[in-house]
């Protein structure tokens, strides 16, 4: 899976957490209605960078993948992993 880079706004909770709220792609804007799952990868390897994983789910009824890297504080998108295309 190739993952591109996407602009996002996300909330911030009081532990400073990244929670994506909506995502902007091909010219099109995405509200995600909910977070399906969460999870983190790297962390163990100092050269590879820690992300910040969620699959939500889109108004639209699509399943996209998101990713968080801490260390460069930007996000990715994965696509959309099932239902209508983006």
């Amino acid at each position: 899976m190739q993952f591109v880079p996407v602009r996002v706004e996300a909330y911030a909770g009081y532990r400073g957490e990244e929670t994506p709220r909506r995502f902007f792609a091909g010219g099109a804007v995405f509200r995600i209605e909910a977070i399906l799952e969460r999870w983190r990868q790297g962390g163990s390897d100092p050269a590879a960078p820690v992300l910040d994983c969620f699959k939500v789910r889109t108004a639209d009824g699509a399943v996209h993948l998101l990713r968080y890297d801490r260390g460069r504080g930007c996000w990715s998108w994965g696509g959309a992993a099932s239902g209508p295309p983006p």
